[in-house]
């Protein structure tokens, strides 16, 4: 595409030259085919050349530079002035849209001297290809692929900006959000749903955002929000209190109504730290403070929340310790039928010697083994002391008594973990005198545990147990849909169970669908003579376990040749009960 001036240009440089009209046509074919786009302006902005590939760029028709206009082609003769004021080479890129779309030009200006005319001379190559990738590049290391949130980074380098400025720019707060049960919420509704959830959660929490805010994704389902600036803590705690009460609220994906709810931990700068790392660890600390408390919830970082970390740093590095050094041991609690005082089975618990060989109850120490991830190989220690001890165990509970294991929720729907484990039970010998002890919550993930961990362990003899049921995810519909053999009602509804009737309803109907459904009923818990008595006056039930029977014996108590106390101890108690039992059976709150 050539101007009239185009034509003078070069008739004047021919003369100059000796350059035939041949030589000429050839040149114009070279650069009309050029595959970067090539124009040439004169001191006044005017087009003097402008080829092929350029008029596709900057949208201007062929042959008609002339007459036809383009907002690129304006752009080019509006600032070629000063381009070639500067006498040296300049290179930008630029947005251009053209009948190709949009695309994104790297052009090099060049002024030239030829002859006694300044002009400009400039080459566009097409980069539109290169900036999409890396556009992509640059969201992949940046920004979240499934909410488009900016990530880790992002808020790190804002926050690292806000501190090192503090003096001018103020205060801002670091908020640690962690979806409250997203795990469950996963295996109960899929991933699908759960993508979808985290999608909303995002725009539910960023809803009421000013433009100096950020929020950032930094993991599965944990994000940190930055509130900047800000003048009071309370305005932080107003505004973090509102996004709760928002996310409260029902979320509808693809015809579920799904119910989720944050842990929140702020920080405060400078209060709480003077830099981003430690503006994060503080938010962390109030955060796991508020999940430990009952989630849903929001804490304001305090230095008692730091002396608690210590001390769980403490004991982390205590039960690392007792792994390496085997100071676990394991104690056993009999289950008992209340009918006819036999042994039907034991539990094995496992307890930790501290330094001083004081026992620790699994309380200080279970969680945590469970967050670590080595939980493993305590159930494994489990194992390998009752296969040593079973001489020992038969000799003082009897050849027929279940041995229970119990198996955190996490473990049961892990299938590198139970497979091994279930092998290990085979391996045995005795896998049918072995009963795996699981929370209500682990039959949640039906398509791990229920569907496929539950008859592997069918398969080589192992019965199931439903440990603490009535205080997690149980509904009595959601027992017709599991498969186990053993149902243990929680000690919270066994407490006192004499002096309270809600619980009594409760015991009954759980007590009647469990029998519907096959599973034998152990109440836990029974620490009074009222309690058994009410049980064995006023319920079905035959199995018990409690310190009121025994409390958890270690090896080293068993005493094969010497009836156990708890036995003697259920004797007194059955005659006791036998006295009282039609009395009992009279009274109208006992009667089924």
């Amino acid at each position: 595409m050539y101007s009239s001036d185009h034509f003078n240009f070069l008739a004047e440089t021919s003369d100059d030259r000796g350059t035939t009209q041949a030589e000429l046509r050839f040149l114009r074919s070279v650069v009309s085919q050029l595959p970067s786009g090539v124009t040439v302006q004169d001191e006044h902005g005017r087009f003097l050349l402008v080829n092929d590939a350029a008029a596709l760029q900057l949208g201007a028709a062929a042959n008609s530079v002339d007459v036809v206009s383009s907002p690129q082609l304006d752009g080019r003769r509006d600032g070629c002035r000063e381009l070639l004021a500067r006498g040296r080479t300049v290179i930008s890129e630029e947005k251009v849209t053209s009948t190709l779309g949009a695309q994104t030009l790297l052009t090099a200006h060049r002024p030239l001297r030829i002859g006694d005319r300044h002009v400009l001379l400039s080459s566009s190559a097409d980069i539109t290809e290169q900036k999409e990738f890396e556009d992509q590049l640059f969201r992949a290391a940046y920004y979240d692929e499934l909410t488009g949130l900016p990530m880790r980074r992002v808020v790190e380098h804002r926050a690292n900006h806000l501190v090192r400025r503090g003096d001018i720019d103020g205060r801002f707060a670091l908020a640690f959000l962690d979806l409250d049960n997203f795990k469950y919420i996963n295996d109960y509704y899929g991933h699908a749903t759960g993508d979808a959830l985290l999608i909303e959660f995002a725009k539910r929490i960023g809803r009421d955002l000013r433009e100096t805010d950020l929020l950032s994704r930094i993991s599965g389902d944990e994000f940190l929000l930055l509130l900047h600036p800000i003048d009071r803590a309370e305005e932080v705690a107003e505004f973090l209190q509102d996004m709760l009460n928002r996310l409260n609220a029902p979320f509808f994906i693809d015809g579920a109504e799904v119910f989720a709810s944050a842990s929140v931990g702020v920080s405060l700068f400078p209060e709480h730290g003077a830099s981003y790392d430690m503006l994060r660890h503080n938010a962390d600390l109030a955060m796991y403070r508020v999940k430990n408390g009952g989630k849903g919830a929001m804490a304001f970082f305090s230095s008692a929340m730091e002396h608690e970390a210590l001390a769980r740093m403490k004991v982390e590095q205590s039960l690392r310790s007792a792994i390496l050094e085997k100071r676990f041991c394991c104690a056993f609690q009999t289950k008992v039928d209340i009918r006819t005082e036999e042994i039907k089975g034991i539990e094995a618990l496992v307890r930790l010697r501290d330094n001083e060989g004081v026992i620790q109850a699994p309380g200080s120490f279970i969680n945590l083994a469970v967050e670590l991830g080595l939980i493993d190989e305590l159930t494994h220690l489990v194992l390998d002391e009752i296969v040593k001890s079973i001489d020992l165990i038969n000799e003082t509970f009897g050849h027929s008594a279940t041995i229970s294991i119990n198996v955190a929720a996490k473990q049961a729907s892990n299938l590198d973990f139970m497979r091994p484990f279930a092998r290990a039970l085979e391996n045995t010998g005795f896998p049918k005198r072995f009963m795996v002890e699981v929370t209500e919550d682990a039959f949640v993930t039906r398509s791990q545990f229920q569907d496929e961990i539950v008859p592997l362990l069918r398969e080589i003899g192992v019965a199931i147990s439903i440990d603490d049921f009535g205080i997690g995810y149980s509904s009595l519909s959601a027992l017709a849909d599991i498969t186990a053999d053993e149902i243990k009602i929680d000690r919270s509804f066994i407490t006192d169970i004499h002096k309270r009737p809600r619980s009594q309803g409760i015991l009954r109907a759980i007590e009647s669908l469990s029998e519907a459904l096959g599973m034998t009923v152990i109440a836990e818990g029974i620490e009074s003579f009222e309690e058994l008595a009410y049980l064995q006056a006023a319920t079905k039930i035959r199995y018990a376990q409690g310190y009121y029977f025994s409390r958890p014996i270690f090896l080293e108590e068993l005493k094969p040749v010497t009836p156990l106390a708890s036995e003697a101890r259920m004797s007194l108690a059955s005659r006791a009960v036998q006295e009282n039992r039609q009395s009992y059976a009279r009274t109208s709150q006992y009667r089924r």
